[in-house]
Order: structure tokens, then sequence, then C-alpha cells
């Protein structure tokens, strides 16, 4: 499917606040982080399970995507990652709201991937999504070089030329990773392809900001060019293996305890968020 990126924006009822379904069940744990992100940034935003998506069942409505703004692929160990991460997670919903899914692309609503969910969405084809194309399988996520899980903050570097619309306004974070299938890999022309397009939205980094250049542990798994995140060449849906929803206080950070010492020493106010909120709140300002 050809996504169309001219329709009018006046032809879509958009309510004051989107609202953004966050899908959960078997083993997606950022459920309850995620909602929480999205209710921060000023979406209404409600936890749906993957059955009550697939099967029609009532949440006070049926739940279905035509009621959405915003659907977010959160974290986690979908079916335990058995024959591959995202694997199943991606069949399940390829087979039942394949269609669907894509129809809610083309009206021109906006998708985030986070962690699991972005391994879900290169499963599925809808990223990177080169030429239109939400169906072909072009890029993976693969085991860690260094062979096992890592649990880390990471730093990003924001590629400002990328139209991805959750990171307007960012060019450098520090967020978490916790995965052991997350180095980014594709065929040489694949990544050239997307360097090209600047559909490399953000970057493994150094504390400087500058490209990891593939260093341990500062990219931490080795993804080819430290690609850390991806979008489409609409910017609407966007693929992140780290966890913005995990910085959603500025207490989460490890370092917290020193920053206050900071911020206490200066007589300045305290943060009431963290850094990761406003890929939440810039999700949220677009359809304002």
């Amino acid at each position: 499917m050809k996504n169309n990126t001219n329709i009018p924006r006046s032809a879509f009822r958009i309510p004051s606040s989107p609202r953004a379904l966050v899908l959960t069940g078997f083993g997606l744990n950022c459920d309850w982080e995620t909602t929480y992100a999205f209710e921060l940034a000023g979406a209404e935003a409600r936890r749906v399970h993957i059955n009550q998506l697939l099967m029609g069942e009532k949440i006070g409505e049926v739940a279905r995507l035509d009621d959405y703004q915003i659907f977010a692929f959160i974290g986690g160990f979908s079916w335990g990652d058995d024959h591959g991460a995202g694997v199943i997670f991606a069949a399940k919903l390829l087979y039942n709201l394949g269609e669907e899914i894509l129809r809610f692309i083309e009206k021109g609503n906006l998708v985030i991937g986070i962690c699991n969910g972005f391994q879900a969405m290169v499963n599925l084809g809808l990223l990177p999504a080169l030429d239109g194309d939400y169906r072909s399988r072009e890029v993976a996520l693969i085991g860690n070089d260094c062979g096992s899980f890592r649990d880390q903050w990471v730093h990003l570097k924001v590629e400002t030329s990328s139209p991805c619309v959750f990171t307007r306004g960012l060019e450098n974070l520090e967020l978490p990773v916790r995965h052991g299938e997350g180095k980014f890999f594709a065929e040489e022309s694949v990544i050239k392809k997307l360097e090209q397009k600047n559909q490399v939205v953000v970057r493994y980094a150094d504390r400087e900001g500058k490209a990891a250049k593939g260093s341990f542990p500062e990219n931490p798994n080795g993804s080819l060019n430290d690609i850390a995140g991806i979008c489409d060449s609409t910017g609407r849906v966007f693929g992140i293996m780290p966890h913005p929803e995990a910085f959603n206080h500025w207490t989460n950070h490890p370092d917290w305890t020193r920053l206050k010492e900071h911020y206490r020493r200066r007589r300045e106010p305290y943060p009431q968020e963290g850094y990761g909120i406003q890929i939440f709140r810039n999700a949220v300002e677009y359809f304002k």
C-alpha cells in the first residue's frame, strides 16, 4: 500500500485531546508507563489488551483503531520472544489486523513502537516503509554483539533533518535500554536509502552527543551506523529501541540525587518530568 500524504487534516475529526491506544498483553510490560507518559503529555490514553482489539471485546465501548489517533506498540517480551523478538506479536497482528493498521496509517494518524514494539513493527514491514511500502520486511533487530542482555542508560543524538513528528525540537536525549536483541541490521543498500531519505531518527552517542561509531558500551548492541530509531518517510511512524516512557520523571535517572544537589546549589527549581515525555508531547501537539 502506498501511503497517501495528501489527505487534508480537515477531513478527520480530531478530539481536543488525541486518543492513544496502548496495546498490551502476553508478555508486554510497559503499558502503565507508556499510558502515564501519554497522559502527562496531554493525550487520553487507554491500555487495550491485544485480544480486546482482535476480538472486538468491550472496554466500555468497542476497542477499535478507528477510535484513536495514536497507536503505541510497547516494550516487553511478547510471547517470551519465542521464534525471535516481536515475531509472534507481528504475526498475530498481521493476520488479524494487517489491513486495518495500514488504513490507520493512511488516514494520517501516528504510530510509535518502543523496544519490543519496534521489533514487531519491522517484522510487520511498517518500518522503514521505503517508497511507501508498508508490507515488506527490509530491516531487522538481532542479537546484541556483546552476546548478553543490556540494561543501561544511553546517550542519543537526534537527527534534526529527520521528518519524525515525535522528535521535533530535540537534539540530544538520555534514555534507558533493556534488550537482548537490539542490534539494528540491514543490507548496505537499505542503510544507504535510509540515510539518503533522512529516515534515521536517533543514533547512539557518547556523553558529548557525538556518534558512538560502534564503540561499546555507548553503542550497547552493535547497531549499524549507531542506529537506535527510524521513521517512515512521512515521519508519522516511528520506532525506537531505548525507552522514552521510562524517563517520565526526573528521578528516574540514576544520577538524580546528584542532579538534585546541582539544582539546590544553583537555587533552581527541580524539574517536574523526565526528558522522555517530550517525545509523547510532540505526538499530542501534532494534532493541535
